[in-house]
């Protein structure tokens, strides 16, 4: 009866409009997607369940070449099914369904008759669509001026979100309003003045996720972003937004040519929050693994010289006493690496550079990425790594130097494969949005946006290169993922969102909140995996007020517990996961069993509970064992959340190694305490998780022999 009845009512949305109706359902029938032509504009709307979720929204791009607005006609329309099924090299689940109905619309303009396609692919978990401009007669370079599509809510709802145009890229904590309340004096009273840059439109960026009052969760993203601008979100005081491209300097927002293909805007829609976090929408609008073997690419766990220079302050990356790239210094990291299993040690600041004025500039060309530092003996080091069974994770700092780094990438990779290095991770550090320096053909210099179609070429050029030498990269400060993890499966992972380096250098008023990362996993996760750097066990009382100064600075104090600490090995993905504290604080502590024992591979993933900015509990299955691993975490509230345990296997009892905060415990009280203990439990056994405020619980779910 309910078909019937939706059937009928857009029948007469059609008739309403006096034009025909494109439709397609999801497989699944619980999305329908309509397409109409109004008086020369393109329209879309999406119902879930019978209740419309996105209005109708416009459809349009413009160039100097064509505009595609208000002056179009539908030649013609074709639908068709595709299932299909792929696996992936690593992630969060193995195997993947790629299940879609797909709507072609052929478009031409009236007047210059140029000719237009739009993708639509309506999946179970939301839509994608695209624009694509074939090869047309006396057509070949193009300038994108604008694209036109909006994002029209049909309920004003709470969005979590995250400014665009700002002067630290992707790394705020994130602003809850309703999507009409979202500009940047709204998030200079909820979060944090921005510090007067007033640079660009009011726009978020993306994922960009909201929640209506049903529970129905959607968020908006892209996939396969490539030779092309960054989608940001404009705001205009209403529940409607609309694509803004982020500029090049000249304010073109995209050079291209024909035949072009845009990245497939998407739109993924859950019942719930959980849903939306379960959505593999992303990943199946990416081309498929470009990389023929893969076996150099290695999943695994590091620890290194990181914490001791932005959590502690002991050390520094430059020359001097303290520097923290010694060779000896480096050795103890590997000796303990190589103790307990580990795949990587981490060293920064082991090249030249760093005592240049090369910060948050955009300025200089300071970097060397194949040359040492001369208190950093590489032979000795990789020697020594060698005979110890356990690899050295690079690091590239770029300061943004974009065409330094450029120019020496197949030669600092080449010193990776060398030298048995088969991650590096990168950063580019510089606090200005618009101020990465560009040279043109005839010497003059520009600047240009993080986000931008510069970078965005630049970040897919780095990630080719090492694939050529067979380095996998961990991203900081990167350009977004939209799902390139499926095409090169050695992008690891990205940083992109306050990480926990925010909790090292900032006191307490500016850190990290607790609800930050319960955030994490319904937004900025939806994008890729995160290199959080989790794992931290001194959380209060840790950093020197200096180098020199070796007094305990009391402002500081992690928003987190040890307990929470090992949950977000589960809840916050990565397939290179650090053990980021000092192996001091690792030595003699029970609690760092669970980090030796959590995998970074999985078979499977299932998102048990969650609300947004309030806790979450996720559960994986190992690739490689039938154990499960379960992690919880909560903002600042205590809670106790009952758990479904039927993901364990029927007539299989586990023993449940539990690390959890004492009664009474939490981020501001007991923070470094753990209790542990083991249960008997099998998948009909009731299991109540107590949540501290600000804290979490880790389980390893192990079957019985």
């Amino acid at each position: 009866m309910n078909k019937i009845v939706l059937l009928m009512s857009l029948i007469l949305i059609g008739i309403s409009l006096g034009n025909k109706v494109d439709q397609i359902t999801s497989p699944d029938k619980s999305l329908v997607l309509n397409v109409t032509e109004d008086n020369g504009s393109l329209y879309y709307s999406i119902y879930k369940n019978d209740k419309k979720v996105i209005d109708n929204s416009k459809l349009g791009i413009v160039s100097d070449k064509f505009e595609f607005s208000n002056n179009m006609i539908i030649e013609n329309s074709s639908t068709n099914y595709e299932k299909s099924a792929w696996t992936q090299v690593w992630g969060e689940q193995k195997n993947i369904v790629n299940e879609y109905n797909q709507l072609v619309l052929s478009v031409v303009s009236k007047g210059d008759q140029k000719r237009l396609k739009v993708y639509f692919r309506l999946f179970n978990d939301g839509l994608g669509f695209r624009y694509e401009f074939p090869k047309q007669k006396n057509i070949d370079k193009i300038k994108i001026i604008d694209e036109l599509t909006e994002f029209n809510f049909s309920e004003d709802s709470q969005s979590w979100w995250i400014p665009a145009y700002a002067y630290r890229r992707y790394e705020f904590l994130y602003a809850k309003t309703l999507i009409s309340e979202i500009n940047r004096d709204k998030y200079s009273e909820l979060v944090e003045y921005l510090h007067g840059d007033r640079i660009g439109p009011e726009a978020v960026q993306t994922p960009f996720t909201t929640q209506r009052k049903d529970g129905i969760t959607i968020a908006i993203h892209e996939a396969n972003l490539t030779n092309f601008s960054s989608m940001t979100l404009k705001a205009n005081g209403t529940k409607n937004m609309e694509c803004d491209l982020i500029p090049w300097s000249d304010g073109v927002k995209v050079y291209t040519s024909a035949p072009m293909q845009t990245p497939w805007r998407t739109i993924i829609i859950g019942n719930n929050p959980s849903e939306v976090v379960m959505s593999t929408l992303t990943l199946n609008l990416n081309e498929p693994n470009k990389i023929n073997d893969t076996s150099w690419i290695e999943p695994g766990k590091y620890i290194g010289l990181w914490w001791e220079m932005i959590g502690t302050n002991q050390s520094s990356w430059g020359s001097g006493p303290y520097h923290g790239a010694k060779t000896e210094n480096v050795k103890k990291y590997i000796d303990f690496g190589s103790k307990y299993g580990f795949d990587g040690v981490l060293v920064e600041g082991w090249n030249l550079g760093w005592d240049h004025n090369w910060c948050c500039t955009g300025e200089g060309e300071a970097f060397e990425f194949y040359k040492t530092h001369p208190e950093f003996d590489n032979k000795e080091v990789a020697r020594y790594s060698r005979e110890k069974g356990i690899r050295l994770v690079g690091h590239h700092e770029t300061g943004t130097q974009i065409r330094n780094y450029e120019s020496q990438l197949d030669s600092a990779f080449a010193y990776c494969q060398d030298n048995g290095i088969r991650v590096v991770k990168t950063g580019y550090v510089n606090d200005g949005s618009q101020n990465i320096k560009r040279i043109d053909d005839n010497g003059v210099i520009h600047k240009e946006w993080h986000h931008g179609q510069y970078m965005v070429e630049h970040f897919r050029k780095v990630l080719e290169t090492a694939s050529k030498y067979e380095v996998s990269i961990v991203v900081h400060e990167p350009i977004k993922d939209t799902g390139l993890r499926r095409t090169y499966p050695n992008m690891m992972s990205r940083e992109g969102a306050r990480g926990q380096e925010f909790n090292g250098f900032m006191p307490i008023d500016y850190n990290n909140k607790p609800n930050h990362t319960t955030i994490l996993p319904f937004t900025r996760l939806l994008s890729s995996p995160m290199d959080y750097t989790p794992g931290i066990f001194n959380l209060k009382e840790y950093r020197y007020h200096g180098h020199d100064n070796r007094t305990i600075n009391t402002n500081h104090q992690i928003p987190s517990t040890i307990s929470k600490e090992l949950a977000l090995y589960v809840v916050i993905y990565a397939p290179m996961q650090m053990a980021a504290d000092l192996p001091e604080n690792y030595e003699g502590n029970p609690a760092f069993q669970f980090i030796l024992d959590v995998p970074t591979d999985w078979e499977d993933t299932i998102i048990l509970n969650g609300e947004i900015g309030e806790y979450i509990t996720t559960v994986r299955k190992d690739i490689n064992s039938d154990d499960w691993y379960l992690g919880s975490i909560t903002n600042e509230n205590g809670r106790t959340i009952d758990i479904d345990l039927s993901f364990l296997d029927e007539g299989v009892l586990y023993t449940a190694t539990i690390y959890k905060d004492p009664i009474f415990g939490g981020w501001l009280s007991k923070p470094e305490e753990v209790e542990i203990e083991n249960k008997i439990l099998d998948r009909n056994d009731s299991y109540k998780i107590d949540l501290q405020p600000g804290g979490g619980q880790a389980i390893r779910f192990t079957p019985e022999k």
